[in-house]
């Protein structure tokens, strides 16, 4: 009998071990919080390893914030992706042992499209990029819903794909590559948002008809488009000119626990595994010679570069954050019409407008949905003065139109007509952020001087942006544009174009 009781509770006991059994281990989780949909596999984890995984779901930048060496309150992080919280360590000048890191599996951003506004983005380019994705939104052509990039990797994504093609170098971007303006454009056409990805893939559900387009991970898309939920299926475009992915790594936040980390990395990386991660959720297998399902394309396109300085993360989220971008601008271009302007230097000012307003290639630095533009041409008087307003094609031809006009004078009252614009601005700045944009080819040679000017009040943080073409004083225009808190910009050295492409600053 004791022989008996002693293989029974020999067999017990080494079920115990394969199982878990009563032995269970628990490890808490910090998890990016679209892994809610993980739950059967982990499931199936805690049944086969004994190993029982508490996920507590945040948004992946939220987690990487809340990540922090010697302070970690979970024994494992397990994000989409983990570049912001190695980000922040370099940047700490942490030099301690950093967690382990095992990829898992992988999901890139993309933009899920209606099929008409699919259509219409490559009607223009057959390879749509986030540069033809931005434009669209700018002119009003395009509504998207997108995460909050302070809080969701995914936002955060897609404002580094934004501001990378806006910056055009194809490298990491700098801290001087990130520009406000070039992400006021883009941030016009954002309908929808919510907290993290999951959140925003419901409520795009039950808000179809409130945006044509929809940025998030590749799994999540193709998931919306399997729900049977929408009115038509979303067409998945993978910008040409980059994709960032998300890999998500699960990090090893207590050494201590480190045992119990391999088992559970081992058991996640099986191709068994792998293969129902894939199918269950249309996130791809991160272990090698796992066939891709169907709907996953082999290639996603060229990677983008993560930037490697915290101060881009800082600019592009206070940037897109900041409320007085959402109040959309006014700027008011005060503009030469003396007789040193005839020939090709109007034909230079038409052909800037001619791009700022779409009919030319000005992408981020473009008029965007709702910006109020007023038009004031000069010379020893004003000759003409006229407000748009940038709400589509009929408005912003009717700014061109505007630049036709013949009526050039003999003289060049320079700072008359800025004291003017500054009338004008003074009423505006009262309800929207107001900047001013001066253009001349020659010198002051009626009306008030630039000391004279310079007495007058204004009104406070109304910028003048001062363009010098010709033989226009750079000194006195760089005096009076630093003293109102703008900057002068030499297009005698440049394009008119990219003059006016600088003038596009913050406010």
């Amino acid at each position: 009998m004791k022989r008996l009781l002693a293989v029974v509770l020999g067999v017990v006991l080494a079920a115990t071990a394969c199982t878990g059994g009563t032995a269970e281990q628990r490890l808490s989780v910090l998890a990016s919080s679209e892994l809610a949909d993980l739950g059967p596999i982990l499931d199936e984890l805690r049944a086969d390893t004994g190993i029982r995984l508490d996920l507590d779901l945040q948004g992946t930048v939220d987690a990487g914030t809340a990540l922090t060496p010697g302070q970690y309150r979970h024994d494992l992080a397990w994000l989409s992706t983990d570049r912001y919280f190695q980000l922040k360590l370099r940047q700490s000048g942490f030099a301690g042992e950093r967690p382990a890191s095992t990829r898992i599996m992988l999901s890139p951003i993309v933009i899920g499209v209606k099929p008409a506004a699919a259509a219409a983005l490559r009607s223009r380019h057959p390879d749509v990029t986030w540069a033809d994705f931005a434009d669209a939104a700018a002119a009003g052509t395009l509504r998207f819903a997108l995460a909050d990039p302070g809080r969701s990797a995914s936002g955060l994504s897609a404002l580094v794909g934004v501001a990378t093609a806006a910056a055009g170098t194809g490298a990491a971007l700098r801290p001087r590559d990130v520009a406000c303006d070039r992400l006021r454009g883009f941030r016009a056409g954002q309908s929808l948002t919510a907290d993290s990805s999951r959140e925003l893939a419901a409520l795009f559900t039950a808000h179809q008809g409130d945006a044509d387009a929809v940025i998030g991970y590749e799994s999540t898309l193709l998931s919306l488009n399997a729900s049977g939920k929408l009115a038509a299926p979303l067409e998945l475009i993978y910008p040409r000119d980059g994709i960032m992915q998300s890999e998500y790594p699960l990090l090893l936040l207590d050494p201590g626990k480190r045992a119990a980390y391999e088992r559970v990395t081992e058991w996640l990386k099986r191709p068994e595994t792998q293969r129902k991660i894939m199918d269950r959720t249309l996130r791809r297998p991160a272990t090698e010679g796992v066939p891709l399902e169907p709907r996953l394309p082999k290639s996603v396109g060229t990677a983008l570069y993560f930037p490697d300085d915290q101060e881009v993360v800082d600019k592009l989220l206070a940037y897109y954050a900041d409320p007085r971008g959402r109040v959309p601008g006014h700027v008011l271009f005060v503009l030469d019409f003396s007789g040193s302007m005839r020939g090709g230097r109007i034909a230079a000012v038409r052909a800037a407008f001619d791009a700022l307003t779409g009919a030319g290639a000005a992408e981020f630095e473009r008029f965007y949905r709702g910006e109020r533009i007023t038009v004031i041409r000069f010379g020893g008087r004003i000759l003409g003065e006229r407000d748009f307003v940038a709400d589509g094609p009929a408005g912003l031809a009717a700014v061109r139109g505007f630049l036709d006009a013949a009526d050039f004078d003999s003289a060049t009252a320079v700072w008359s007509a800025l004291a003017h614009a500054y009338d004008r601005a003074a009423e505006f700045a009262k309800t929207e952020p107001v900047s001013i944009v001066l253009m001349t080819d020659g010198e002051n040679n009626a009306g008030l001087s630039a000391d004279e000017f310079l007495r007058r009040p204004t009104p406070s943080g109304v910028h003048t942006y001062a363009v010098r073409f010709g033989e226009a004083d750079g000194a006195e225009l760089g005096r009076v544009a630093q003293a109102t808190g703008g900057r002068l910009t030499d297009a005698t050295s440049t394009s008119l174009l990219d003059a006016f492409k600088e003038t596009r600053g913050c406010r």
